[in-house]
């Protein structure tokens, strides 16, 4: 088991427990396990059992449970918590705002034990009767169910990759003689999926065998004129399944003369199909490559993940299509958080990290001072910070730190900190991460003033969005866009697949505007730096090219940056 999933295990086991009314104390030392376990720079797995038990808020009973889990992938204490858990309890716990303490009421006094009927309760008010559940409390509860149940049955791109590849590669091995290939909004790197979609050669009949043979579900509705979820495709014969998790595996079925332009089709949005099939005619059944049903129409091939709308094809028609941002254009890591706030390593070991991987340089930003939450940065704990960076630059160069801070954006748009002390960061991201919950007026007051702040350098995930969790504050995209055209300001894309924060599709007016963007993982961890990889295929498609990104830019190109963003600021 990964560290991830055994302090997932001592933070579900804590909630659970709590819900229960267990001791306070049992339940908080199952929630620091987690959070101990969830910020260990090594594998559990990795370590002798005698270093487990001496790692430092891990007494003996916790560590008996870490080798149980290591050795058999279970925690029994929680396998029966859960068993004797109604598991529509269990479910609120994804609701945002509802905690055990107020779970428990709803189970207990309330008698409910499903989200549907919380909902209905919250319908009748019926949640006003009891302590703790005011009209806005509800009220939040009741918009937080229904963004949930709205979100039921999609996932993150990153939840579905490894297994979308494994899948793919367990068909290749077991059907070598048939073409197999991913599609759909997988394969147009969308960040969030609601099926996982593969075209293939090979015989259904055999495929069915292979699938329920390994555990998968076939569903009913694997009609030819069945696909609510992708209608265009409506024509092509298909098989439905359940896998792992209730995702839904969907097989378009073709032969070898039609598997490219199946793929053609299901690799392309409504809209972008509808406009080729309007301005370049139906699409060859027996084209031999995606790359022939381009050539054939006079265009550049456009990539599956530009696929999206029909402005595209004049780009494609004029040959202007960008060159795609890569993985391997990436020069630095921007965004970064270490040890000094809430990050699980050190800052040498942050930027030995950085250094390994190939990059040129490592833009260290932890939390300011407000955010007490995350051992936010005292101003004395700043200049103690810059030393230690110093003396590390003399000992990794050429590779080099930058001095950063993410200042949180206060409730009245200013920054943390005096212009002073803002004054000795190379680069200041500027984020919000408090009173998330704001009309649009109060998001864009506090938003545009950070934005015209002389000492903004980047703004940080830009509406504070979680991806199938919770909604961003309501911004104007194109007004915040054209704030940060006119006072330099580049825009983060921040990586973490969970934000993906600007929204891809906004990104094409921010480059019209001349704008640049910012991969940046948001790293709090060294593992953390591989979510590069999730923003990469985001400003993908985007059409974000290396020149468009700031993370790109070499070290000299970045030094450069900083001297120009410093001519911003008051002399």
């Amino acid at each position: 088991m990964t560290n991830a999933q055994i302090a997932d295990n001592f933070a579900l086991l804590a909630k659970i427990m709590e819900i229960h009314g267990e001791n306070s104390f049992k339940t908080k030392s199952y929630s620091t396990a987690s959070y101990t376990i969830d910020k260990l720079p090594v594998a559990l797995s990795e370590l002798p059992e005698d270093k487990i038990f001496s790692i430092k808020g891990i007494g003996e009973a916790i560590g008996k449970k870490i080798l149980v889990q290591l050795q058999t992938g279970q925690l029994p204490q929680l396998n029966e918590y859960i068993t004797n858990t109604p598991p529509g309890i269990i479910e609120m716990l994804a609701i945002k705002g509802l905690g055990p303490k107020k779970i428990a009421t709803i189970w207990k006094e309330l008698e409910i034990e499903a989200i549907g009927e919380l909902l209905y309760a919250c319908n009748e008010n019926r949640l006003l009767l009891y302590k703790g559940f005011g009209a806005k409390t509800q009220q939040n509860i009741k918009e937080a169910i229904e963004f949930f149940m709205g979100n039921q049955g999609s996932y993150l791109y990153a939840q579905t990759a490894p297994y979308a590849h494994q899948i793919t590669k367990d068909l290749q091995a077991t059907f070598p003689q048939a073409l197999v290939a991913l599609t759909g909004d997988f394969r147009r790197q969308m960040e969030v999926i609601s099926q996982l979609e593969w075209v293939t050669t090979t015989d259904e009949a055999a495929l069915h065998t292979y699938l329920t043979r390994h555990g998968f579900e076939k569903l009913e509705s694997d009609t030819t004129t069945d696909n609510a979820a992708a209608p265009q495709h409506s024509s092509l014969h298909t098989a439905r399944y359940k896998g792992t998790g209730n995702i839904i595996l969907v097989f378009y079925f073709s032969t070898a003369e039609t598997f490219y332009s199946t793929l053609f089709q299901t690799s392309s949005s409504e809209s972008f199909l509808t406009a080729f099939r309007q301005q370049y005619g139906e699409i060859p059944a027996d084209a031999t490559s995606e790359e022939a049903i381009f050539t054939q129409a006079s265009l550049a091939v456009i990539p599956s993940c530009l696929r999206e709308k029909e402005s595209i094809l004049a780009a494609a028609a004029s040959n202007t299509l960008p060159v795609l941002i890569t993985k391997e254009d990436i020069n630095g890591i921007i965004h970064s958080h270490s040890n000094w706030s809430d990050g699980g390593n050190s800052i040498e070991e942050m930027a030995q990290a950085a250094k390994e991987m190939g990059l040129q340089y490592l833009v260290l930003s932890d939390h300011s001072k407000s955010a007490f939450y995350a051992n936010g940065l005292s101003e004395e704990r700043i200049y103690a910070q810059h030393q230690e960076i110093d003396e590390l630059n003399q000992k990794l160069a050429p590779f080099t730190i930058f001095k950063s801070i993410e200042s949180d954006i206060l409730n009245d748009g200013n920054l943390d900190y005096s212009d002073a002390v803002l004054q000795t960061f190379d680069v200041v991201i500027a984020s919000v991460h408090s009173n998330l919950k704001m009309p649009g007026e109060k998001a864009m007051m506090r938003l545009l003033k950070a934005i015209e702040n002389p000492y903004t350098s980047i703004l940080g995930h830009m509406t504070g969005r979680l991806l199938l969790s919770r909604n961003g504050y309501p911004v104007d995209h194109r007004k915040i866009i054209d704030a940060c055209a006119a006072n330099n300001v580049v825009i983060e894309l921040n990586a973490h697949p969970r934000r993906l924060d600007i929204d891809w599709r906004w990104i094409d007016y921010a480059l019209e505007k001349n704008v640049l963007i910012s991969i940046n993982p948001d790293a709090h961890a060294t593992e953390g730096y591989h979510d590069v990889a999730y923003g990469v295929l985001t400003a993908q498609k985007a059409g974000v090219t290396r020149q468009n990104n700031l993370s790109s830019f070499s070290l000299d190109e970045f030094k450069n940056f900083i001297i120009t963003q410093h001519s911003k600021r008051p002399s």
